[in-house]
């Protein structure tokens, strides 16, 4: 195939779907089919072809190190996310209650994007923020959104491990969003061993993550998704539907809310749970 005819190879779901919004209205583009972006990215990008082919291409689920490098590279179109997460972080701020927090916890703090929202609207004026990112690029990013508040908020680079150099029970929320979805089962498990660790009693612990379909059409574009990612998890940021309800689990967690948003036929689980008193 002719190098000038061959179809853009783009880096991420994200970034093709951009590319798609940009020529066409996004309700006409989303109201004839949610799922026809997921079709164009498998016809048109080469490498997943090869993929498709290829047993080595199949490994399931980005290491720390190639997600470090891919949040590094798209930096700021991390917030392009906001059309289909928006709904859904809303949900867990009419939740969670962080108007009555004193000390709030962010692990994969991204861009920083969700905690100057909160600082800025929805937290208590003494209130304090302590995130941490994998990413050098979102560090530096969420620094800056961060810096009019202070010593209110800190941010901090980590390796990605779930364990985190802080005191027991120091925080009473404990937030995560759109970052199990990334982890490992064994590392989603200890992150919630975690964050019970560093809440006190009865904090609260808010997670946000995409989870299978809830209509037709979602399920329909979830498990694309799906496959997808199987097939090459970095076109979905190594990010795939899980349920967070088979990791925050009684007696240690009593649970507030669960639902599901849909937006744009893309399915989040918004999930918020009470440390229990034992």
């Amino acid at each position: 195939m002719n190098a000038l005819n061959r179809p853009r190879v783009f880096d991420s779901i994200g970034e093709r779907l951009f590319s798609l919004r940009q020529r066409q209205a996004p309700v006409v583009f989303f109201d004839r089919t949610a799922s026809r972006f997921l079709l164009r990215v498998i016809q048109q990008d080469m490498d997943l072809r090869t993929a498709i082919k290829s047993d080595q291409r199949r490994s399931g689920m980005l290491s720390r190190d190639k997600t470090k490098r891919f949040y590094d590279r798209i930096g700021k179109k991390q917030d392009w996310q906001a059309f289909y997460e928006n709904r859904a972080l809303q949900a867990l701020i009419d939740q969670a209650h962080f108007n009555r927090a004193a000390a709030i916890i962010e692990f994969g703090c991204g861009t920083g994007r969700f905690a100057e929202r909160l600082l800025a609207t929805h937290l208590p004026p003494e209130a304090t923020y302590w995130g941490c990112d994998i990413s050098t690029t979102m560090v530096d990013l969420a620094a800056r959104k961060v810096r009019p508040y202070g010593d209110r908020a800190t941010i901090v680079q980590t390796n990605g491990d779930p364990d985190m150099p802080l005191p027991d029970q120091s925080f009473d929320r404990f937030v995560s969003t759109y970052v199990l979805d990334i982890l490992s089962d064994a590392d989603i498990h200890r992150l919630i061993a975690e964050a019970k660790r560093v809440l006190r009693s009865e904090g609260l612990i808010g997670l946000v993550s995409i989870t299978d379909g809830a209509s037709l059409s979602s399920r329909l574009l979830m498990s694309g998704w799906t496959r997808i990612y199987r097939l090459r998890p970095s076109l979905v940021g190594g990010c795939r539907p899980i349920n967070l309800l088979a990791y925050v689990t009684p007696p240690h967690w009593e649970i507030v809310h669960h639902g599901s948003v849909v937006a744009f036929g893309i399915t989040s689980e918004v999930l918020v749970a009470r440390k229990s008193v034992q």
